[in-house]
């Protein structure tokens, strides 16, 4: 996935400033997908040169929002049905549990507690979205929340094994 395309995909839902999109990453794609502030306003001046994106109004501060264009529908579109996503995927925590084996045990027992209660707070997180989301119309990201929910609580159960095993119990 690229930054462009999901910036892109968010605008598809609703027009957007800067600020707006990075906590959109952050709610609805953060499980999948970082995007911080310093990269989200380079791209939206990039797809603004490349006629995906137009300033759809100014507000206070000097803030745009943004809206894809004709263009930006058809890009993304074409990024959705017409080309094959990169299924390699460079996960640094992934690439972490997978070196934890080299610690000590102790070491390696508090690493695991530490990522058990992170994935516990995206479990909550995601617990808590959900519930927002339910309320009302069926909301296009609520999908997408479920399954960061049920990776997370795989993830978690995981954790508890290994915690288990690097206890040696």
């Amino acid at each position: 996935m690229s930054l462009r395309h999901a910036i892109l995909g968010l605008l598809e839902v609703q027009p957007a400033t800067g600020y707006a999109l990075a906590s959109r990453f952050e709610q609805s794609l953060g499980s999948a997908w970082h995007a911080t502030h310093s990269q989200i306003y380079p791209e939206l001046a990039r797809l603004l040169d490349d006629g995906l994106v137009r300033v759809a109004g100014e507000g206070a501060r000097r803030s745009k929002t943004y809206a894809i264009t004709d263009e930006g529908r058809a890009a993304l579109r074409d990024w959705l049905l017409e080309s094959e996503p990169n299924r390699a995927t460079r996960s640094e925590t992934i690439l972490r549990w997978f070196l934890l084996q080299t610690l000590p045990r102790d070491q390696r027992v508090a690493a695991l507690e530490r990522e058990r209660a992170s994935v516990g707070e995206q479990v909550t997180e995601l617990q808590a979205l959900l519930e927002v989301l339910a309320d009302g119309d069926p909301h296009p990201f609520a999908p997408n929340a479920e399954l960061g929910l049920r990776i997370n609580t795989v993830m978690a159960a995981w954790l508890d094994e290994q915690i288990t095993a690097a206890r040696g119990r």
